[in-house]
């Protein structure tokens, strides 16, 4: 067996610093428990802010620091995420202390052996922002002691064999061991400072000393006893929940405690190797802002945010959130927010690649039109849909786009584009499937002037190169198009698309019309 341990050294302090402003992540910060500091940060012990002191000194030392109180679960909350993020390399993962432990052993060859997988783990756990000691060894509470060890070290000693391991051990300090700690002063006063000073004692007399846990949290460490662990199991469903340091009256306010959120979204969908299709951010409002007894909305205002395309690239969601807070009128401060998902799509996230192929520049497309939406709203990113109808200036019509229907119509085609380019007014009709509709039609149809009984565009005649493509079509609702239209090429050979009306021009009806067309000609479009 190999074990991986993580031992996360300052995880309440990073738990309580994550909702911070970016304006106040710089300051010098401490977490209190019955009025007496247990954690500080870097900034607060340069000032002299140690563990152990009381919370006014603390505050004489240092009259700016940032006090929050210790919270078990807001720690639980910060640990649960670790613990999910490290599910994403093997299902055998426990939670010991203020720790996480991985049997990786069956994982090696998958993530193309050690030094592969550490460096995806530690890719994985980066966005969760908290420094993170680690080790490995062939028990798990020997991995976990090395993981301690050396405070100084990201990377602890390291062991992949049982002897190793325990010559390592020999030279660790016994306030490693959970009962070392308890018994700390009495096994100073006796001289024992190393596991090797501890092995070499009479087994028995310390057990009737200091009971039997000292010595089987040794014998554990190296591998002479069993060591059973609870195994973490990830939920169907994802909910975590963070407090704010500070009241958010904005929108944008809210933003440095939903990265976090999202990113142990992140984790959760990576440990299920799925994507996110769909989440929800909620924010708790103060109570005292209710506008009435049963108001439930004053209580909480949830922002949901749907993916055309499943993603868990955790930058992209970031980006549609803040996009969406930033049109987000908050009803009162908010005080905590929690997100929830439930919609998870099985599957891997796509393959980085190397150059850019067409599935990658539709998503592409894909997240623009997402993030369009999220900054100017739905109704203002628009485009073309096809309509029933065969007058060319109403075969289209606007409508709000639709991610999701873009991503499912991709879907349909395999990932691939057409070979022939198609028009967006209505479907050709032609041999060899050659396009005969322009994409681009004229706000109103132009009149021509006839020379030579040729129809003119610019004061030079027009070839007719195609047609005519009669249309009689509109009788319905009164605007009757009795029309021949031909693809013609201009004197600066360019072809456009025009035709002759077979109705009088009163009684042929021209979109937005009542324009002198005297020739019957018109021009309505131009190929690109």
């Amino acid at each position: 067996m190999l074990w991986i341990a993580l031992h996360l050294p300052a995880l309440s302090l990073e738990a309580f610093a994550a909702t911070l402003a970016p304006a106040q992540a710089g300051r010098p910060a401490a977490l209190v428990e019955a009025h007496r500091v247990v954690q500080t940060n870097t900034a607060a012990r340069a000032l002299g802010v140690q563990p152990g002191l009381k919370r006014a000194t603390a505050l004489a030392l240092a009259p700016d620091l940032l006090l929050g109180q210790a919270d078990a679960w807001r720690d639980t909350q910060a640990l649960t995420a670790v613990a999910h993020a490290a599910l994403a390399f093997t299902p055998a993962v426990a939670v010991v202390g203020q720790g996480v432990r991985l049997e990786v052993q069956a994982s090696l060859r998958y993530f193309g052996g050690l030094e592969a997988l550490l460096r995806r783990l530690q890719a994985a756990l980066q966005p969760l922002g908290h420094q993170v000691q680690w080790a490995t060894a062939p028990t798990a509470a020997g991995a976990h002691l090395l993981a301690r060890w050396r405070a100084d070290l990201v990377q602890g000693p390291h062991s992949t064999a049982l002897d190793p391991l325990r010559n390592l051990l020999d030279d660790a300090p016994v306030a490693l061991l959970d009962a070392g700690r308890e018994h700390g002063e009495a096994l100073q006063g006796m001289g024992l400072r190393t596991l090797a000073d501890l092995r070499a004692l009479p087994r028995a007399g310390l057990a009737r000393r200091f009971g039997p846990a000292l010595l089987l949290d040794l014998d554990r460490a190296r591998g002479d006893a069993p060591e059973p662990h609870e195994w973490v199991n990830l939920p169907l469903r994802f909910t975590s929940r963070v407090e704010l340091f500070t009241r958010a009256e904005r929108s944008d306010q809210v933003g440095s405690g939903a990265a976090i959120l999202l990113a142990r979204l992140v984790a959760w969908a990576q440990a299920r190797h799925g994507r996110i299709a769909r989440f929800t951010l909620r924010m708790h409002h103060e109570s005292r802002h209710r506008h009435a007894v049963d108001d439930e909305p004053a209580f909480h205002t949830d922002l949901d945010i749907a993916l055309a395309e499943p993603a868990i690239d955790p930058q992209h969601l970031q980006q549609l959130l803040r996009e969406r807070l930033g049109r987000l009128p908050l009803a009162a401060p908010a005080l905590e927010l929690s997100l929830h998902c439930d919609t998870v799509v099985p599957g891997e996230a796509p393959n980085a690649e190397l150059f850019p192929t067409r599935a990658s520049e539709h998503a592409g497309l894909t997240r623009l039109v997402e993030r369009l939406q999220a900054r100017l709203g739905r109704e203002q990113v628009r485009g073309l849909q096809l309509a029933q109808d065969h007058r060319p200036e109403r075969a289209t019509v606007s409508q709000p786009v639709d991610p999701t229907q873009l991503a499912r119509q991709w879907a349909g085609r395999g990932g691939s584009v057409p070979t022939k380019a198609r028009p967006l007014a209505a479907k050709p009709r032609a041999d060899n499937d050659m396009v005969t509709r322009p994409v681009w039609l004229c706000p109103e149809p132009e009149p021509l002037r006839l020379q030579a009984q040729r129809p003119c565009l610019d004061g030079r005649p027009l070839q007719l190169l195609a047609g005519p493509e009669r249309i009689e079509s509109g009788w319905w609702d009164g605007a009757l198009a009795a029309r021949d239209y031909y693809v013609a090429q201009a004197g600066d050979d360019a072809l456009v698309w025009v035709y002759r009306s077979r109705l009088p021009v009163a009684a042929d009806a021209v979109p937005d019309g009542a324009i002198d067309g005297a020739s019957g000609w018109f021009l309505h479009g131009r190929f690109a």
